[in-house]
């Protein structure tokens, strides 16, 4: 393979045209891409940011085998890669001046591109984020549930959601501002939500889920206070939004958690989702050398 089976452009429509039926053919290991460039699709790459979003395939023989974008803040999303084709696209990057300050895909293709970096660069890199995808199997809501029904989230209830989804980024270690003015910026915005709600009618869980592309849907973000947790709650409105999912026909329901977190890991189970893949983001440092993009 040659550092010029990949092709680079910032031109997303060509991407897309050349690159959309390999990341359709696995829809669940692709859900992050599809939902991210679905959203440039829709709203323009300067959703992102006003620097160029970069984007790239490996193409042989005819056919796509591998996909990368860079957002403005220069991490690179990649789908699967072997270690060989990882040093590959690494030396391509770093002959065309691309800066690159983290990477983010299944655990060996993030490790093998982080540590090929290293090599062609010198930057160091540093775990940043580690996450396993789980996939719907067979749902298997709880019985019995907890009291109450969901329902989807009112525009009256802006604030009170915009509020939840602060708690929740302040709970994962996300860094983002979450306010009227910066919401349709956020990664929040583009779903829909649904509350599960207590008998009296109060709200007492939240999910989230993003739109259908590619015939998958990710639930994100699932929510419950502090205070609710260890009643069912979560559970049951993950349930819902699943159920509303594959209603408008998903053939794959998918969603992440964090690897350490026992508990939430064990309730998606028990609902029906099954762990599909690992993985994990890198920070990579400074390059030794200038001149780059």
């Amino acid at each position: 393979m040659r550092p010029d089976d990949w092709h680079v452009t910032e031109d997303l429509d060509e991407f897309l045209a050349r690159a959309g039926e390999f990341l359709r053919s696995r829809p669940a290991l692709h859900t992050t891409p599809l939902t991210t460039l679905e959203k440039m699709r829709t709203r323009g790459a300067t959703v992102f940011g006003t620097e160029p979003v970069v984007f790239g395939l490996l193409e042989a023989g005819g056919e796509v085998h591998a996909a990368f974008y860079r957002l403005p803040s220069r991490r690179l999303t990649l789908t699967a890669l072997s270690p060989e084709q990882a040093e590959v696209l690494a030396t391509h990057l770093a002959g065309l001046g691309l800066s690159v300050t983290g990477v983010t895909a299944d655990h060996d293709t993030a490790t093998a591109f982080a540590e090929a970096w290293q090599r062609q660069t010198g930057a160091a890199s540093a775990h940043s984020w580690r996450g396993r995808l789980h996939r719907l199997g067979t749902l298997t809501p709880p019985e019995p549930p907890p009291a109450g029904r969901g329902r989807a989230v009112d525009e009256a209830e802006h604030e009170h959601l915009m509020g939840w989804c602060r708690e929740f980024a302040a709970d994962v270690g996300e860094t983002v501002a979450i306010d009227t003015a910066s919401w349709a910026g956020t990664r929040f915005a583009e779903k829909r939500y649904t509350y599960w709600e207590a008998p009296d009618g109060t709200p007492v869980s939240m999910a989230g889920a993003n739109p259908l592309v590619g015939g998958q849907v990710r639930i994100d973000p699932v929510y419950t206070p502090a205070r609710l947790r260890g009643r069912g709650y979560a559970g049951a409105v993950t349930v819902e939004v699943t159920r509303a999912a594959l209603a408008a026909g998903a053939t794959d329901v998918v969603l992440f958690t964090n690897p350490a977190n026992l508990t939430s890991n064990a309730l998606y189970r028990l609902i029906g989702y099954l762990p599909y893949a690992d993985f994990t983001g890198y920070d990579l440092g400074e390059v030794r050398y200038g001149g780059w993009r």
